[in-house]
């Protein structure tokens, strides 16, 4: 059997690594091929192919089982066009991964699945840690810094998968015995060919479901909904009137009650919207009972960039909410607070910004940085203190000037970062830093 592997990074390394122990004849190739990954090419020992062209794809890839392309090349490469030509499959590391571990020696062991144009990472994350407290080993795989290639080789008793558009685009057996889809909105368009592409694949979350699996959707998506009905598992939903919801400050289920918010130690809005989606899938599975729920949620403290409190200056809160990579994660950051000032821009990904700014009475002022300053800027034109500076240092000399006490300086720039930055942890870290260097602690 042989597979193509196309781009070297996290994911593409540990797939062709994977492939490898399984006696597959691999052979990569990257649009970049730099000495970082030319050294790893010559460490597995395959062939590396600097930026091919199409007709060497094609010739390729007539002699290949599948194609494994990284989650980083978009629908439209020309190895994804190539792979087309020549019929052969496309496969992504998540649908490899749950391919071989239906071989598993012993059986398979439980998948839960969670996509979302935003919240995933931290509903991942909060499910994980709620398996945890029910006695379970468990890992937080697919997006994250453990491909669930990887993390199928290790003594875990369930999966939390953390399943991006990218990965999902290329299954076909992919299934989660509980799978949450928290929300769309428009994300990733230099990426997938169209809105239609992008909802598509985010769908293929539940297409290989069985009717006795767990669909599980958010009340306060529309597009979500609507898909829902085609979904072949239970259907449950989560939010304002849904199966999950929260009732008199009491997170409840089908069974009664869940947890009180009072006992969860974060409690934002979007804090509630998540213990929902992942208290619905642990339940439903059978994997963790409530009490299990109720302990892991008064622990729970989140992901760091993702509206991560720094701490206080002069009776204003600090907030780093680097990860708010889209307007939609922006605006559920911006909906948690009353009085914001807001630092937010970077790179343009082709969306419209307009959606940070429904709710502007809950900005004293907005400051725009990086490449899309301009046009943040004329988004939030009703708010009454709108500037823009290039970087984000002045962004927090200038904020540190602005707010008063009981305001929050919320940093959730509704862009990506790669106009400055090499990463969205990297922009936050920055962001820790610099804030720090002001005083807050």
């Amino acid at each position: 059997m042989r597979a193509l592997v196309y781009g070297l990074a996290v994911a593409g390394v540990s797939t062709a690594s994977a492939l490898q122990r399984r006696d597959w004849d691999v052979i990569t190739g990257d649009d970049v091929v730099n000495a970082e990954r030319t050294s790893i090419a010559d460490r597995l020992g395959i062939d590396l192919l600097d930026a091919p062209d199409f007709e060497k794809l094609r010739s390729v890839l007539a002699d290949c089982d599948i194609l494994c392309p990284a989650p980083g090349i978009p629908e439209h490469h020309r190895v994804i066009e190539a792979a087309r030509a020549t019929g052969t499959e496309i496969v992504s590391e998540i649908e490899l991964a749950y391919r071989w571990e239906q071989e598993r020696t012993g059986g398979p062991r439980p998948m839960l699945a969670v996509t979302g144009t935003d919240g995933k990472t931290t509903t991942t994350l909060m499910t994980v840690a709620m398996l945890r407290a029910a006695g379970l080993s468990t890992v937080d795989a697919g997006n994250t810094e453990t491909p669930l290639v990887d993390a199928i080789d290790d003594d875990h008793d369930a999966f939390v998968v953390e399943c991006t558009s990218f990965r999902l685009a290329w299954t076909r057996d992919f299934r989660a015995e509980a799978a949450a889809w928290l929300n769309l909105a428009p994300d990733h368009l230099n990426w997938h060919a169209s809105m239609d592409t992008y909802e598509a694949a985010k769908a293929r979350i539940w297409a290989a479901q069985h009717d006795d699996d767990a669909a599980i959707a958010f009340t306060g998506a529309p597009d979500v909904m609507r898909r829902l009905r085609d979904a072949p598992g239970r259907q449950l939903t989560f939010g304002p009137g849904g199966d999950y919801r929260l009732d008199d400050a009491q997170l409840v289920g089908p069974s009664g009650l869940i947890a009180a918010t009072e006992t969860m130690r974060r409690s934002l809005p979007h804090d509630i919207t998540n213990a929902l989606a992942a208290s619905a899938m642990v339940l439903e599975t059978g994997l963790a009972d409530t009490s299990a729920i109720e302990r892991a949620l008064g622990d729970f403290t989140g992901p760091a960039h993702r509206l991560e409190r720094l701490g206080a200056l002069s009776g204003v809160e600090w907030y780093n909410d680097s990860k708010a990579t889209t307007p939609h994660a922006a605006a559920v950051a911006i909906r948690a607070f009353d009085d914001i000032v807001l630092i937010a821009g970077g790179k343009d990904k082709n969306v419209d910004l307009a959606e940070m700014a429904v709710e502007p009475e809950r900005l004293r002022a907005v400051i725009a940085i990086g490449e899309t300053r301009d046009a943040i800027a004329a988004a939030f034109a009703g708010v009454e203190v709108v500037e823009t500076t290039e970087f984000l240092p002045a962004a927090i000399e200038r904020a540190v000037e602005l707010a008063r006490p009981g305001t929050t300086v919320l940093l959730s720039p509704g862009c990506a970062s790669l106009d400055q930055y090499r990463s969205f942890e990297a922009r936050g870290d920055h962001f820790r830093e610099l804030a720090h260097q002001q005083g807050v602690c």
